[in-house]
C-alpha cells in the first residue's frame, strides 16, 4: 500500500449466510468459515445475503470521505470490515494507522465497566500508553460532559450519555484514523455541531476521516471525497459534490 494512502478496499465481497449485517458470534465466524470453504469446493457458487460486492476505493491520509447510499446499500458492512468487526468473504482490506470508531451506540465500551474505566479500556485496546491516555483524559470527560456520572457503570448511562462519551473518547485517544457511522443520528443538535467541529478539528490536524450519513449537508460540509453505494457495489466514486448528485437523483 502507497505511504500515503490510509485505507484501501481491494476487490472486497461481503456474503452473509443469512440476513444483513450484525455482531458476529463465534458460531457466526465458523459458519462464515464453512461457508467460504463449501463455495470454493463448488467453484464460488453464491449462499446467503452478498452487502458488498468487489468493492475497490483507497482514502489517501488527512482525507475526509464519506459513504453514502441507501439503506441496505452496504455502508455499513463496509465500516464494519474497515474496523475489523467482520471479516471480508474475499478481497482485502489494508489499513495505515491506529483506528477510532463510533459504529453503534456502545461498542467498544463494557456495560459493567463505569464511564471512567471505559476510557481507560478503550485506550488500552487501541495500544495506548497509560500516559497517553491521562494526558487525553481530561479532554475526553470535558467534551463528553458527563463529570457528574463518570464513576456510574455505563449500563445506567442514557443512550445519549453513551454516544456522547464513546465519541469523546474515539475522537481523544489520537487516532490516526476516525470512522463515524450513523450513531450521531440519535444526538441532539446541539451535540452534533459540537461533534462536526470537533471532526473538521482533527482533519486539519491530519487525521483520516471516514463519515457514514443521511444528512448530505454535514457530508458536504464535512467531505471532500467519497464513494457512492447501490446494491453491494461502488456506482460512483470522485469529488463529494458527484457524489452527492448521483446519490440525490438515486433518491428521485
Amino acid at each position: 500500500m502507497s505511504s500515503d494512502v490510509a485505507v484501501r478496499f481491494d476487490d472486497v465481497s461481503k456474503r452473509y449466510r443469512r440476513g444483513g449485517a450484525r455482531r458476529p458470534s463465534v458460531g457466526d465466524h465458523w459458519t462464515d468459515f464453512k461457508d467460504r470453504v463449501s463455495n470454493r469446493l463448488r467453484g464460488g457458487s453464491s449462499v446467503g445475503t452478498l452487502a458488498l460486492d468487489s468493492v475497490s476505493f483507497e482514502v489517501a491520509e488527512g482525507d475526509a470521505f464519506a459513504i453514502l447510499g441507501a439503506n441496505g446499500a452496504g455502508k455499513t458492512t463496509a465500516i464494519r470490515v474497515l474496523t475489523r468487526i467482520s471479516r471480508p468473504t474475499s478481497g482485502r482490506v489494508s489499513v495505515r494507522g491506529r483506528v477510532g470508531a463510533i459504529i453503534d451506540v456502545g461498542v467498544g465500551m463494557h456495560p459493567e465497566l463505569s464511564g471512567r474505566e471505559n476510557i481507560w479500556l478503550y485506550g488500552t485496546v487501541l495500544g495506548m500508553l497509560r500516559s497517553q491516555i491521562r494526558r487525553r483524559f481530561h479532554d475526553i470527560v470535558a467534551f463528553a460532559e458527563l463529570e457528574d456520572v463518570l464513576d456510574r457503570p455505563l449500563k445506567y448511562f442514557s443512550t445519549g450519555m453513551q454516544l456522547r462519551l464513546g465519541f469523546a473518547i474515539a475522537a481523544y485517544v489520537d487516532p490516526d484514523i476516525l470512522v463515524v457511522d450513523e450513531a450521531l443520528a440519535v444526538g441532539d443538535a446541539a451535540f452534533q455541531a459540537k461533534c462536526a467541529q470537533r471532526m473538521q478539528e482533527m482533519v486539519r490536524e491530519g487525521c483520516t476521516l471516514l463519515y457514514v450519513s443521511h444528512s448530505l449537508a454535514s457530508v458536504e460540509n464535512l467531505c471532500r471525497r467519497g464513494i457512492l453505494l447501490e446494491g453491494g457495489r461502488v456506482v460512483v466514486d470522485g469529488d463529494i459534490v458527484d457524489v452527492v448528485a448521483g446519490y440525490r437523483q438515486r433518491v428521485r
